[in-house]
């Protein structure tokens, strides 16, 4: 069995990275990543079955040789990665349609959607066709259409919500490919890692979730979907979340 994560450097992506480790059947674990990291530096030196790979998901040259750095079949994968804010482009959610820009929501829209799908594009020739083949890209409640009752926070909204039709669909077309395929996205709860760090101030602590925690959830979660469940959209707890 084989699992390919990307986004293994960040909270989530770093913690669900540990977890797997830990896990036997896993023979090989390529792990993704932009920036280099420390911490996962040192899983590879103490890890044989984890294959470190620098590669940046908006990049279409790092995509196309992405395969030949691989020996699938690829039984599962994961991806963690995502953009909310931004403090080197002054990049925050928008509270009001007047602070909307064409820059940040095209940003936001390439990381959050157009990356995950592009990511998976390379990596289908290498999909198990005739085993168990998990699919499942980090999502977030506020991708929900029929959730939304707050507003704001326009561009990062609508680039989860169009992730989760980007692999709605991909669902529908894996199915075709593999009848055991199970293709989701996951919503991690409020978990304090970078990304939320600064909108946590509201956030209950029994709300606020540790990447172990958040993490292991949505392992648990990914688990124990079956086929019947793909193209669906759920939460850290097991719940099925609108579109």
């Amino acid at each position: 069995m084989q699992l390919l994560l990307a986004g293994a450097s960040g909270g989530i992506g770093l913690a669900m990275l540990r977890q797997l480790l830990g896990e036997a059947r896993w023979t090989r674990i390529y792990a993704l990543y932009r920036r280099p990291s420390q911490a996962l530096e040192a899983l590879a030196r103490e890890e044989t079955r984890l294959q470190l790979l620098q590669v940046d998901l908006s990049s279409d040259g790092d995509l196309e040789a992405l395969p030949g750095k691989l020996d699938g079949p690829l039984n599962w994968v994961i991806n963690t990665s995502g953009l909310l804010h931004d403090s080197d482009r002054d990049m925050q959610p928008e509270k009001s349609l007047q602070q909307l820009n064409r820059d940040d929501l095209m940003a936001g829209y390439e990381v959050n959607a157009i990356n995950h799908l592009l990511l998976l594009k390379a990596l289908e020739p290498l999909l198990a066709k005739r085993d168990t083949l998990k699919v499942a890209s980090l999502s977030a409640r506020v991708g929900s259409i029929g959730d939304n009752r707050l507003g704001g926070w326009y561009g990062y909204r609508a680039s989860k919500a169009a992730l989760n039709q980007l692999m709605h669909t991909l669902a529908i077309e894996l199915t075709r490919l593999n009848r055991q395929s199970v293709c989701v996205t996951l919503h991690p709860g409020t978990t304090d890692t970078e990304l939320s760090r600064p909108y946590q101030a509201r956030v209950p602590s029994q709300k606020l979730f540790s990447p172990a925690f958040a993490a292991r959830q949505l392992l648990e979660v990914l688990e124990a979907l079956t086929p019947a469940e793909t193209g669906r959209h759920f939460a850290w707890d097991g719940e099925a979340i609108p579109w």
